[in-house]
Order: C-alpha cells, then structure tokens, then sequence
C-alpha cells in the first residue's frame, strides 16, 4: 500500500489536487482523465464541488454514495476506526479497463465487476464520534491517502490483473518451476506467489511462526500456501526456494532481504517440513468429514479436531470447504475454542489467584528500586478476595500499603518476600503481586491485629532479592548473546526469573546445537568479567527506541519507560531490579535448552553462587 498523511497542514482541497495531479499529469502517471471516475460520501458536497468545479471532472462521473451498510455512517465512502474517535468522509478513485470487460461504476448493481477497479482513497477525518453519536469537529482537520501499489502498477502496464504485472509474472513462473505446475493460469499458483513475499518480509522483519500474534499470521499463511503446493502436486518442501526468485524481482527494494536469505529459507522450509507431516493425514481426514456431511455447513467440533490434532487454522479448513460451495459453523468453532480454554485455566491453577476478584482504587508507590526497607500505611485488607477493615493472626490476606519497597510480579520476574512489622503484628509476606495500580502483599498475619491505617515496617528479603536481580540482569545478557549468534530475528516469548534460576523463552526455528550454546555462555561470562556498569534511566518512549532499546511487539509500554543499559553490550526496556555491575552476576550456565512450541526455544540457566553449590553438589538455600 502506498500513501501519505497530513495531520492539519492541508485538507480535502489540496489532498484532491494532489492525487490527480500524480495520476493525470504529463510528468507523473499520465492516466486519460476520462477513464477516471470518483465517490464521494452522500451528504459532502465540498469534496463534490472540488471535484466538479476546481478539477474538472464531469458531474455523470461523480458518484455519491450514502450509509450502503445499515446503519449511520456506514458507507463505502465513510471511514471511522470505531463506534468512537477519528472518522469522516471519502472520496474514492476508479479506473475504468474498458467496455471489454465486465462490471459497471460503483454504486451500481454490476459494481463487482473488474471493468472499474478502485486505485486511490482519500479520507477525510473531520470528526470526532462521541458515544452519542454526536460528530464534533476536529479541531485539525486531517488527511489519510492510500493507493494500491499492484492496481496502479496493472494500469500502468495495461494489463487488467494485478497478477499479470511483472512482478507476479516472473513469480508465477517461479512457482511453477519449483512445484512442477503446467497450467499457468491455475489459481494456486497466484495464491502461494503472493504469500511468498508477506511470509518472506515477515521473517526478514524478525518474525517466527508461532501460535501468537504476527507469529500466527505468519504460520497461517505459510500453512495455506503449503496446502495450494499440495494441490499443484509438489512432493517435497519448495515454498523456501522462491525466496531467491523474489530477491530477484524485488530488486533495490529486497536488499535487507538477500542479507537475511539463508536465515528466511531456514525458517519456511522449517514450518513447512513440520506441517507437511500433517497436512496429508489431516486432509484425509476433512475429505472424510465433508463427505459424511448432510448440509452445506461443517460443524465447529469438527473444525476444532481438526485444528487441535492437526493444526489446520480454522480459515484453512474454510478455503477447503469454500472451493466446494460448504461453509464452517465459526460460532461452534469458537465455543470449543473457548471450552478449551476454560480447560486450560483450570488445570494451572497452584493456589489462590486473587487477581481476577480483588479490584483496588488505590495507588501503591514503589520505593524499591532504591532501599529494601520503610515506614508505610495500611491503605486496604483483603481476605478472601473481600476487602475488610481488620485481619485477626492466623489469617491469610493481602495487604495494600500506600509505598512499598516490595516488588510486584510482572516482566518474569517473580515478586518479593519479606515481613511486615506493626506494634503489635507481624505479617509474612510470602509472594506480592500486582492489582492495577496497587501492589498486594500476599501472606499470613502470625501475631497481632492489622487495621486499615496501622503504620508498618516494610521490609524485603534482600538475599532472596540480590538473587532475583543477578538472575535478572543475566537474562538481559543472555538476549543480547542469542541475538549476536543466532541472529536478529531472536525476540523474548517470555520468561521467569527467580532466586534460584533464570528460564527465558526466544523465537528461533530449530533446536540449538551445543556449539552455538557454548558460543552463547562463552559471550555471557565475558560480558560478567568485563564488568559493564549496569545503569537505568527514565525517559520517553520514542526517546527510548531512538538509543536502541529493543521493545517487545504487542506489549503496551507507558510514555516514560524505564531504560536498563548494559555498558555497550545491551540497552532495554525494563521495569525489574537488576545488579549494580555485571560482574555481580559471578558466572553463568545453561542447564538446559528445548522447544516449548513451534518456533519457540527455552533455554533454563543459573548462575553465582546457585551455579556454583550445583557445581560443588551442595543444597541451594
């Protein structure tokens, strides 16, 4: 997609003028003006005026189009991002092929035909849709423009599809090469053409399939192509052998790709070998099924089997049952899904779970970046998920002070543990946790009485934390190593870091070989030796990037972040408690490296003074 924004500098008059000025002018496009047709929202009659009056396009090629999708606003030529927020009008523009071909203007009943093909839009956000409905005006107006990149390049080549540019051509022929296609005008052959650059990119942009996020896409895609080889007849992994073909095509434009060649190839010949062992037995399987069918409709159980057992993505077993006119029950599919889940929550429970019932007001103010012990108030009691105003000893409760030094569980690392000392109570803390904007001191009250108010002595087990810490900061190392041999496509899954080890989860394709977790341990020591400054700093988010600081994808970050710098070795984003210097982490060893999912690895690690009672065979206290 090609296009541009303007937030406030121009609006509807100067967004039109541009656009066909590109299209139309001599040094630009050169479209013949009378092959261009435009829309436009129902009730803007100044986008129509621009275009009738100011550019000059005939009133019978204008078309309005008002709410064509049941409700207000809800048009073709309506562009809003929600019930709420930035919306307004568009104003689209088409290309006509010619009367050789079938289909009419938008808006007609032949509107689905490829005779005129949309090239450009302009959106014009004007308003700001409240939850009345009210539409108040932007106090600056804006401008978002987008153009297809493959529809213009058809007209421009003056071909009617934009599997017949250049671009898809030579691709398409690329695809017959390696799976051994005759009939260039088979479907399956445009469709894996076009996956093979969204899957190529994504893996060049450090992308791994998974059963997550962008992960998910990318698996899916790569699975439907996969199936459309099936079908073509190939017979062993080819979809990694076009990524050549397309660093050829792509030219200038595919060089941070041809550095990635071999890394790209090794992930989609990965998940392709991994899915092609199923793939055969699961269609087998859906043949069965669909053939047993009394209806039109595949039923959600079945669907669901068949992504549980086999791994078919539900849109997968859509485009099966879609080339043979049948339809899946989604919402069935989705029950299960939802049972499955349920099922899954169930069977991980260790313990009380407070933080689906406990929903606190209040604010708690971390103070243990910088000491492990102070005086705090009793802000709020829970017992049992219900708030109380006293405790009793022998009780088990959560404990809500206004400032704590005690950590709060989040980022993998696990919360502190410690006592709270009154006058006359004395609570242990055995886990904190985190609630909103509180931070909960979860344990048992062994002496005394707790009332909202008291004043406490905080107090964190700092040898438990001085662990927790190094293990930390190692794990912040040991990214940084992965990345430097595995490659940059490496990215946190996750992690758990407590007293007694480190276990961190990272995106690669394949098992590590022993050298490579040698070469990663050897790095990570030398990194503690070298004794590197370990320093945090509080500043704006694009600040942050800006000094390299790796971000994970899908997690939400606040607009000041907490920066952790490593010397010259690593800069990120973190909210944990760290070692003052890399050399207090002492050593470091991988215990273990395996798979927790397809394109996930976990490696488990310990280090210090852990590492070394292992070492020596003693009990770790």
């Amino acid at each position: 997609m090609l296009g541009n924004f303007s937030f406030g500098d121009y609006f509807k008059k100067e967004a039109i003028a541009f656009a066909w000025e590109l299209l139309t002018s001599e040094q630009w496009f050169k479209l013949p003006k009378e092959r261009l047709w435009v829309t436009i929202y129902e009730t803007d009659d100044e986008a129509y005026d621009i275009w009738a009056n100011d550019i000059g396009v005939p009133h019978e090629r204008i078309i309005r189009i008002g709410d064509n999708k049941g409700s207000a606003y809800a048009s073709d030529n309506f562009w809003q991002m929600g019930d709420t927020g930035p919306c307004g009008p568009c104003s689209e523009i088409f290309y006509d092929h010619g009367d050789h071909i079938w289909g009419g203007p938008p808006g007609s009943p032949e509107e689905d035909g490829d005779r005129y093909i949309e090239i450009w839009n302009i959106v014009f956000m004007q308003f700001n849709r409240q939850a009345d409905g009210t539409m108040l005006p932007l106090p600056k107006p804006s401008v978002d423009t987008g153009m297809g990149l493959e529809r213009i390049s058809a007209v421009l080549q003056h071909v009617n599809s934009n599997y017949e540019i250049d671009l898809f051509h030579k691709l398409i022929q690329a695809v017959a090469n390696v799976t051994g296609a005759t009939d260039l005008d088979n479907k399956s052959l445009r469709v894996i053409a076009d996956h093979i650059r969204s899957c190529a990119f994504l893996v060049a942009d450090g992308v791994i399939p998974s059963n997550e996020n962008r992960g998910y896409v990318l698996r899916r895609i790569i699975r439907r192509a996969v199936r459309h080889g099936n079908m073509l007849g190939a017979k062993e992994a080819f979809f990694y052998k076009l990524v050549a073909p397309l660093i050829d095509v792509m030219g200038a434009a595919g060089e941070e790709l041809a550095r990635q060649k071999t890394q790209v190839e090794n992930v989609l010949k990965s998940e392709e070998e991994q899915f092609a062992k199923t793939l055969e037995r699961g269609l087998a399987l859906l043949d069965e099924e669909l053939a047993r069918l009394q209806g039109d409709t595949l039923d959600g159980e079945t669907v669901f089997r068949l992504y549980d057992t086999f791994g078919f993505p539900a849109d997968l077993t859509a485009d099966v049952c879609r080339e043979r006119n049948l339809k899946i029950d989604e919402a069935g599919f989705e029950k299960a899904m939802e049972q499955q889940r349920q099922r899954a929550r169930e069977a991980s429970g260790f313990g009380a779970d407070y933080s689906n019932v406990i929903h606190i007001d209040a604010a708690s103010a971390f103070k243990g970046y910088e000491q492990l012990d102070l005086a705090a108030t009793v802000k709020a009691l829970y017992v049992a998920g219900e708030a109380v105003d006293v405790i009793e000893a022998g009780q088990d409760a959560v404990v809500v002070l206004d400032e704590t030094p005690f950590y709060g569980e989040s980022g993998g690392q696990v919360g502190d543990t410690g006592i709270l000392k009154g006058k006359n109570a004395e609570f242990t803390v055995q886990d904190t946790q985190k609630y909103g904007q509180a931070i909960g001191h979860i344990g048992k009250l062994v002496t005394g009485q707790l009332r909202i108010g008291d004043r406490l002595e905080a107090e964190v087990d700092a040898v438990r934390r001085a662990r927790i810490r190094l293990n930390h900061s190692a794990t912040h190392l040991l990214h940084a190593a992965l990345r430097q041999v595995l490659g940059d496509h490496v990215a946190q899954k996750g992690s758990l870091v407590n007293d007694k080890y480190l276990r961190f989860d990272f995106s690669h394709f394949e098992a590590m070989k022993p050298h490579e977790i040698r070469q990663v341990e050897d790095i990570v020591n030398a990194q503690v030796r070298r004794n590197l400054p370990v320093e945090t700093e509080v500043m704006e988010l694009e600040a942050a990037k800006s000094k390299g600081a790796m971000a994970l994808f899908g997690e939400k970050y606040d607009q000041q972040v907490r920066v952790l710098t490593m010397g010259d070795f690593s800069v990120e984003l973190c909210g944990g408690t760290h070692a003052a210097r890399t050399g207090d982490i002492g050593l470091f060893r991988i215990q273990a490296e395996s798979g927790t999912a397809a394109g996930v690895r976990r490696i488990e690690a310990v280090t210090g003074k852990v590492l070394w009672r292992r070492s020596m065979h003693k009990p770790v206290n």
